[in-house]
């Protein structure tokens, strides 16, 4: 299977998971449960919505490709990193949420910025394939 319609497919099924992620949220703050702390609820819609943004914004990336000289296997990397970077960018959030503390540093956060940096890197990517192609 082409790997741009595989990844677009894995975007698509994924949305529903953010739709949901959201209800749960509204629901925990309509209960006012106590486990949703102020700190817990602010990097609880962080996540959310970077999973939602990054979400719409790959199935926009999927539409690039095939406009780039890139190989399929190269297409098929560029896919997996920026998948990969989503991931990371907003579930890094949600690992802070559960393993971190206001004012430090965790794992969360660091693995948020490696989703930042392969978020940039699958950019720049496509962005050169667009520059050089023939």
């Amino acid at each position: 299977m082409d790997p741009i319609r595989l990844f677009s497919i894995i975007s698509w099924i994924a949305l529903p998971t953010v739709m949901f992620g959201g209800y749960s949220l509204l629901g925990l703050m309509a209960r006012g449960n106590t486990w949703l702390t102020p700190f817990r609820a602010t990097y609880f819609r962080s996540g959310h919505a970077h999973a939602g943004v990054l979400l719409v914004m790959s199935l926009l990336y999927y539409t690039y490709p095939a406009q780039t000289t890139f190989s399929s296997g190269l297409k098929l990397v560029a896919c997996i990193v920026l998948l990969i970077g989503v991931l990371a960018q907003s579930g890094g959030f949600f690992l802070h949420m559960l393993a971190g503390k206001p004012g430090r540093l965790s794992a969360g956060n660091i693995v948020t910025i490696l989703g930042a940096l392969l978020l940039a890197f699958a950019a720049l990517l496509l962005a050169y394939g667009l520059i050089v192609r023939s």
